[in-house]
Order: structure tokens, then sequence, then C-alpha cells
């Protein structure tokens, strides 16, 4: 079966793009080709900064011949009605349709549609037009001739003037081959732009800028390979990785690696290869993170420590060149080594300044005042500053200084129950968002907190203190680490609380897939510490609107199932009001360990026997008693079954009491034996309506008090 080779070469394309790009261009391929009638075995999409490439195998020759039949109206029917259906079908004339008979409706045209099918080739040159004119940049612009005004002329181009292409970067060139894997393969020539598609592709811009020309793709890569165009990104990424480590390792270090920069690295050369750089050893006076940041943003160079450290950074980094110089990279190296330095001259900078006082000190005694600050010491300086300038954190929720103020009266409230130290934890959350104001952060945001920490050290904060400014903003995934201390907890818990009371105060709730202020987030964080750090928090207390609480039930939902829970345990121990997390996370694992045991099964059997009567009877509207009365029990197995729902409700409630939940769950278990027994011996629909109803009473008092410990109408099985 013949193969599609496509490949869409442009100038660079953006790093960030290129893997989405890729994908989406095989999804847009692949169901247009399918919905036009084609099938095919596999496809798989590669990408380089210069090209998107699809490798398309097994397709059709030819879609498939399609007949479909058109029902239209009665032969009795209007003209009108007639003619519409003529049009609609295709036809010319009432005699090119078929006249069928029904017993009931009579007879009525139907006119057969025969749809021939179509080579592939004209179906592959049909399509891609559209998919290249509508491919979906986030960023993208017109590119070429027709995007200038008819008549003018730029370079010896002259302005079409009429409608151009939209694309991240101009299209240089198209290959698009068709063909069964061992003849001769075709070229599929439709145009874009006054491009055509050809089997005609260009290698390295500097190393091998000359024509190849390709008839499919394993000579296609083989010849790009040899043209210094390695086209598997994958490939390129593990290149350039084990390289950089191999590099590392030869000069006594050890690469700090960085998944998501090595990602971007690998889209930003076809021909990775990889040298070392150097910087003065003074600037390691830098905080590593800043360093880093500083190496990486600027020029997407990885650093480097010494071999076995945890710790700390040399002064080498790594770059990514996409040429292989014939100076073995030295002038590569000069230049990207005369950058780095030029930044880290700004980032020492930064590191110095935030060290120091600020000059408008006299003018922010006033907020000093209000947060207890110490205008002795930077970082108080900078929480200072923060509150007087009113830095909105939102517009319906006031500035940073009125938010700190309102985390500070959470956490106050909050360390008790965490087991926190009331006076740290005071002094971390006015301290918490003062690196806002640093200049280190304001060049690197993605250092908020961090700094704060780095920051308070030096001015000789507490430890748990310096901590909690940094954890404060954690967890920042499921993944992420919690708070170092009860300190750190506290903080995190108040801020994330705030942020979330907040935004459901002005009902700016996430939707859908939009979560612009990562409230889901948020709300799994405070999931994780409540339940990873045993913290008994009544979030009723804090999150008054009963949606909220339930955007939290939501999220413990996602948190349980992640670690193995049942959904239908979850359901059976998560009520519409529970608050206490930790609570609903217990009697979820206990429910877990029991419901598979001999008890368990008892429970769930003589529990689910009893409340679907009930519960059936209570649909028809039949009379329940509020309570049991032991003067209408008359006989044994009713009498038995009263006393031992009595005696297990209370040997359940007093380990409830306890939060044994595994015992009360045991306790009652032991109901199995008499409400089979009553269900053999006593017939619960007696003629005596108050009998009835005494009855069904029973029924009811074993559903609350299994209810307990969870709905077990819930669980399967």
């Amino acid at each position: 079966m013949p193969d599609l080779l496509l490949e869409l070469r442009s100038e660079e394309i953006p790093a960030r793009m290129q893997r989405k790009a890729a994908g989406d261009l095989k999804k847009l391929v692949t169901d247009a080709l399918v919905e036009a009638g084609l099938t095919y075995e596999g496809a798989r999409e590669y990408w380089t900064p210069r090209r998107l490439t699809l490798d398309i195998r097994g397709l059709n020759a030819r879609s498939a011949d399609q007949r479909e039949e058109v029902k239209g109206p009665s032969t009795k029917a209007p003209e009108q009605a007639v003619a519409g259906f003529l049009r609609k079908a295709g036809l010319t004339d009432v005699s090119e349709a078929q006249v069928v008979s029904d017993p009931k409706k009579g007879d009525f045209y139907v006119a057969v549609i025969s749809k021939p099918g179509r080579p592939a080739e004209e179906i592959i040159a049909d399509v891609m037009p559209g998919i290249i004119r509508n491919f979906a940049w986030p960023k993208s612009m017109r590119w070429g001739a027709a995007s200038m005004p008819k008549g003018s002329s730029y370079g010896g181009i002259e302005g079409k003037g009429s409608e151009s292409l939209r694309w991240v970067r101009p299209l240089q060139s198209i290959v698009c081959v068709f063909g069964p894997e061992h003849e001769e393969t075709q070229v599929i020539p439709f145009e874009i732009d006054g491009i055509v598609a050809s089997n005609v592709t260009y290698g390295h811009r500097f190393h091998a800028p000359d024509a190849i020309t390709v008839r499919r793709f394993e000579d296609y890569v083989a010849s790009l390979e040899k043209a210094k165009v390695m086209l598997d990104a994958e490939r390129r990424k593990d290149v350039i990785l084990h390289d950089a480590r191999d590099l590392a390792f030869a000069n006594g270090l050890d690469m700090v690696e960085d998944e998501g920069l090595l990602e971007e690295v690998s889209g930003l050369v076809e021909w990775p290869h990889v040298l070392m750089g150097a910087f003065e050893e003074d600037y390691l006076q830098i905080p590593a993170e800043i360093i880093r940041l500083t190496i990486k943003t600027n020029q997407k160079c990885f650093v480097t420590r010494p071999q076995g450290a945890e710790e700390g950074l040399s002064n080498r980094f790594i770059l990514v060149s996409n040429i292989e110089a014939k100076d073995g990279g030295k002038e590569i190296i000069h230049g990207n080594g005369k950058v780095v330095r030029a930044r880290l001259s700004d980032a020492k900078h930064f590191w110095t300044r935030d060290q120091g006082n600020l000059p408008d000190l006299q003018e922010l005694t006033a907020s000093a005042e209000k947060f207890g600050l110490d205008l002795k010491k930077p970082l108080d300086q900078r929480m200072a500053k923060l509150d007087a300038l009113n830095v909105t954190f939102h517009a319906k929720l006031g500035t940073q200084g009125e938010r700190v103020a309102r985390i500070r009266a959470l956490a106050r409230a909050l360390a008790p129950i965490v087991g926190a130290d009331a006076a740290l934890v005071d002094r971390a959350v006015v301290l918490a968002k003062a690196d806002l104001r640093t200049e280190a952060v304001g060049e690197f945001p993605e250092l908020q907190g961090l700094m704060g920490r780095r920051y308070a050290t030096l001015q000789g904060e507490d430890a748990s203190v310096a901590a909690a400014i940094e954890d404060h903003w954690k967890p920042n995934g499921p993944s992420d680490r919690l708070p170092e201390d009860k300190v750190g907890l506290t903080v995190a818990l108040a801020d994330k609380l705030d942020t979330l009371t907040g935004f459901w105060a002005i009902d700016e709730k996430p939707t859908g897939s939009k979560d612009p202020y990562a409230l889901r987030r948020a709300a799994l964080g405070v999931v994780r510490m409540i339940l990873e750090k045993n913290i008994r928090l009544r979030l009723a207390s804090v999150a008054r609107d009963a949606d909220l609480l339930s955007f939290f039930h939501d999220r413990l939902k996602v948190y349980l199932r992640d670690q193995g829970a049942r959904h239908d345990i979850i359901d059976a121990v998560l009520t519409p009001d529970a608050d206490d997390l930790l609570m609903v996370a217990r009697r979820a694992e206990a429910l877990t360990a029991f419901i598979t045991s001999e008890d368990g099964k008892n429970l769930l059997a003589g529990t689910k026997r009893a409340t679907q009567l009930l519960a059936a009877e209570e649909k028809k509207g039949t009379v329940v008693a509020d309570g049991v009365s032991g003067e209408l029990l008359k006989l044994d197995a009713e009498k038995a079954l009263w006393a031992a729902i009595t005696a297990a409700s209370s040997e359940a409630s007093d380990a409830i009491a306890k939060e044994d939940f595994r015992s009360a769950m045991e306790a009652l278990s032991k109901l199995r034996v008499p409400v089979d027994t009553f269900f053999e011996d006593v017939l619960v629909n007696d003629e005596d309506a108050a009998i009835r109803a005494n009855r069904l009473a029973l029924l009811k008092a074993i559903r609350e008090a299994t209810a307990t410990v969870a709905d077990f109408s819930k669980i399967s099985g």
C-alpha cells in the first residue's frame, strides 16, 4: 500500500510551538483523509526548527465507491415538494428517481446516488491547501508577495495584493511525495502562495544548503542526516543530554539537568553540537538559583556543579550550537561567554541592591507600623514598600497589603489548629510577599518565595520563618513537596484559603477547562496538606460557601482516586456537608480495608437488604413510624433485631467517638444474622398499619445506624 511523505519547510519555528504544531498537523491531515474515504495503517510526526514532517504509512490507493439512498416525498406530493427533492438529490428530472411502494404510506420517490471512489492523489491534492492555509498557530503573520499592496515591490518581489498565507514564519518549500514502498513515487503538486509542492527539500542552512531530491521517507531521513539535519526531536534531545553529561564529566563536573530547557534547546537546533563555556568565579557569590535562571533564560544554556555535589554551582556552563565550527567552537564559546557575563553582572547588581536600604524609608513608617515591621531590615522595607504603593492583587480583592492583612488574620486562627508557633507564623506572614518588591524577583518572577527565604536568612530571621516564606507557595501541583514544618504549613494554608474564599466571593470560579487563577491547584494543595500532614481542620469555618465546600470535595475525590480508592467507597463516606476532610479520608481507608473481609460482606449484605426494601416502601408512600415502639414488637425475630440494633449502635457510636472506624464497622456487621432471621420469620408489610409502620422503622434504624459510618447503598457489589 502507498505511503505519503509531507514536509512543510519554513524559517525558524519557535521551539515552544513545534511539538504541538507537528501533532496538530498530523491530526488535521489524517482526519481529512479518513473523512474523504481513505484509511491508513500508521502515521508519525517529526519536527525541527525549520520543518514539520509527516510520515503516513499504508494509505489506500483509492477511496471506496459509495451508494446512498435519499428518500423523497410521496408520488402524490405537490410539484414544489418534488422539485425540492430533486435539487437535494442532484437530479434533473423525476424520471431519474425510483418509485418505492410502502404498504402503509403508499408510493414515494427514492434517489439512488452513486459516488465513485477517488484516487488518493486527487484527495491529497484537494485537502492539503486548505489544511495549510487554515492552520492555527498561536501567533502568525501574513507572508509573501500577496501580503503587499498590488503594484508595490520589495527586494525584487512584486506585491500581488490578494489574500496571503498566514504562517508562523515564511513558508519556503513543500514536499509531498506519494507511492508504494518498492515502486516509483510521484509528486502531488498542489500550490500555496506560489510555492508548488515537489520532491525537493534542503538540508542545514549553513552546512548543506543545496537542494535534495527525495523519493520516500527512508531516503528523506538519510539524505537529511547527510545534510546535517537530525529529523527526530527525541534523538536530538538524547544526543544533547548524553553529550552534555559526557562533556561535564570529562571536566570533573555534573550537568544540572533541566527537562524543560532540554526540550526547548532541542527545538533550536537541527544539528546539535555541545560546547562548554565559563564565567568568573566571583559570580558564584550570587545564589545558584539566580545564576541558573540568568543563564537559562538569556542564553538557553545548562549550568554545572562539582561532581557529586548536591548544591552549589561551578563557573562552567554548557551551550548547544547548531553548527560544527571550524575552530572547534572557540568563537561561539567566546560570544556566549560575553553575554553570560553581562547578564550575571546585572544579576549581581540586583542581588546587592536587594540587600541595601530603600531611598524613601521616611515614607514607609505608616505601613511599617501596620504590620509590625522593622525598617532597619531590607526585607521589612520591601514589605512596607509593597503596602505603601498599594500594589493591586486583584481589582475586586484589593491590594497586596490588604491581602496580607487577611492572610494574617486567617493564619492567626489556623496556628493553634496546626500546632504552630503563633509568633513565628505572624512574622512569616508579614514577610511572605515582601520579595515581590525585590529586583531579583522583578527580573525572575519564578523566584518568588525562594528569594524571600534567602533575604530573610541574611537578615537573621528564624529558620522556620525563612522556610515558610519560600514554602507558602507550595505545593504547586500533585507531585510538588509540602511545606517543611508547621509554620510553613499554616502560612501556606492561610494563603490558599484566602485565595479560594476571595475568588469565590467575587464569583470568579473555574469553568470547564478554564482556571486562570489556578484555583483547582490551590484547593488540591489544601487537600494534600490536610491529609498528608494529618490536620484536623473544619473547612466550614473558613469555606462558608457550600459551593466552595463542594469544590473541595471534587479535589478530594481526585486525590483519593489517585491514591487508589474506589469511587463508590468515596461516595459512600463523603456527605455534602462533610468538612473534616481528614476524617473522610480515614473513613474511606477503613472502609476499603473492611469491605473485602467476611465481616464487611456481612455488613454490606445485611444493610442493603434492609435499606432497599425500606426505600421501595418510602417511594410508594408507605407510612414509616418516627421511632421503634417496643410494645408493637410481637415476634421474637423483630425483638431480637431491635436489641441487636440498639447494642450495635451504641458500640459503633463509642468507636466513632474514638475515630476507630474499623471497630464501628465490625460492631455494625453483627446485624447480619438478626437481619436475615428477621426477613425469614417476619412479614414486614403486615395487615396492621401500625405494626407495618413499626417494622419499617426497624429497617430505618438499621439505615441510620450504618449511616454513621457510610452510605452503604452507594457501594457496588
